[in-house]
């Protein structure tokens, strides 16, 4: 088989890290192309990373994450009340693989979105699936999929999320209908995945807020039991930016 039937072939067989990967070995002198062992190795190797990174880009794109941030961006200081330390700890995504929940509070401004988004993306980039909404984007799906009969759909697209970001939990009021399909979202999910909730109101606000007693209590209990709490302090980052650039 020459060279060109090599290269038709590999793109049939949809294998293109391979493909590439050959192409620029052929650039090469002769004298510099690897040798067979190497040559296929480096094949390999360039096909499994070309498919970590589809993969990692399928994964951001279904996330619907509100921020495209990362980790790297994330200012660390006692005045916000987070430390490197922290951060490192959840970077790993191990309390994913830990089916461990992350609470993040704060006013409105400081950063919580842009932390669980950065959070969001990492566990992307190491394989994980992840599911985004706001809260009251989260309220109009299970509205809408209650109404067309897709709710145990939407309920099993969640369940499978590895983590599952809630965004400004708080702001929207409850009906008892959406109580009861956040219990069922939480039961579905406790000790299996993790939940990311970030919020303006204090954690020890929530329970309130939810009403109906019986529900809250056996909310809170599969989101506080086993949960990181993020508690981040500080003036509003967007009233500071707005200050730099007037």
């Amino acid at each position: 088989m020459n060279t060109q039937s090599t290269l038709d072939l590999l793109g049939k067989l949809k294998l293109p890290g391979m493909l590439q990967a050959y192409q620029g070995a052929l650039t090469l002198p002769v004298q510099d192309q690897p040798s067979g062992d190497q040559l296929i190795a480096r094949l390999t190797d360039a096909e499994q990373q070309y498919r970590i990174q589809k993969k990692m880009q399928q994964y951001l794109k279904l996330s619907k994450l509100r921020y495209d941030a990362v980790l790297e961006q994330i200012h660390c200081n006692a005045a916000r009340n987070l430390t490197s330390d922290q951060l490192l700890a959840l970077s790993d995504c191990g309390f994913i693989e830990r089916a461990e929940n992350i609470l993040i509070t704060g006013s409105t401004g400081c950063g919580k979105s842009y932390l669980a988004c950065a959070l969001g993306r990492q566990a992307c980039v190491r394989g994980y699936k992840v599911l985004y909404f706001g809260i009251h984007r989260l309220i109009e799906k299970i509205t809408q999929s209650k109404l067309d009969g897709t709710f145990m759909k939407l309920l099993s697209q969640i369940e499978k999320a590895h983590l599952l970001v809630i965004d400004d939990f708080g702001l929207h009021p409850l009906d008892t209908q959406i109580r009861l399909a956040l219990l069922q979202i939480l039961e579905d999910r406790y000790g299996k995945h993790s939940t990311m909730l970030t919020a303006q109101l204090p954690v020890q606000h929530w329970h309130e807020y939810i009403g109906e007693p019986t529900i809250a209590d056996a909310i809170m209990d599969r989101l506080s039991g086993n949960a990181h709490r993020i508690e981040l302090k500080g003036e509003s980052l967007r009233k500071q930016k707005s200050q730099k650039n007037p």
